[in-house]
């Protein structure tokens, strides 16, 4: 049983967005980071020192290490996130200063 069966909900139609040049599947409400969890992709950014891969830990924003680069806005928390169709979404490349360097 899908869990939308389980609590009686009827989500809008789904619609796309990109991450990596991937096309996903998207319900209108979900988190980036619910929406590359839905598919089984767990980590989109490494640690600056040793690169080691990071996703979603407390899906409340508070921990960062769900960073993510949405339609070309680095250091975008994934979990607070809202997908919207079209969205491009790419792991976090580098420190996660892009943009800050100025």
């Amino acid at each position: 049983m899908k869990p939308t069966e389980l609590v009686g909900a009827s989500p809008g139609p789904t619609f796309t967005i990109t991450f990596d040049g991937r096309q996903l599947d998207a319900l209108p409400g979900q988190s980036v980071a619910a929406v590359l969890w839905s598919v089984g992709i767990l980590s989109w950014r490494t640690t600056r020192g040793g690169g080691r891969p990071r996703g979603a830990f407390c899906g409340i924003g508070q921990c960062y290490d769900c960073l993510a680069t949405v339609n070309g806005a680095p250091n975008r928390r994934a979990c607070l996130v809202t997908a919207r169709p079209g969205d491009t979404v790419m792991t976090q490349e580098g420190n996660g200063h892009a943009g800050f360097e100025d």
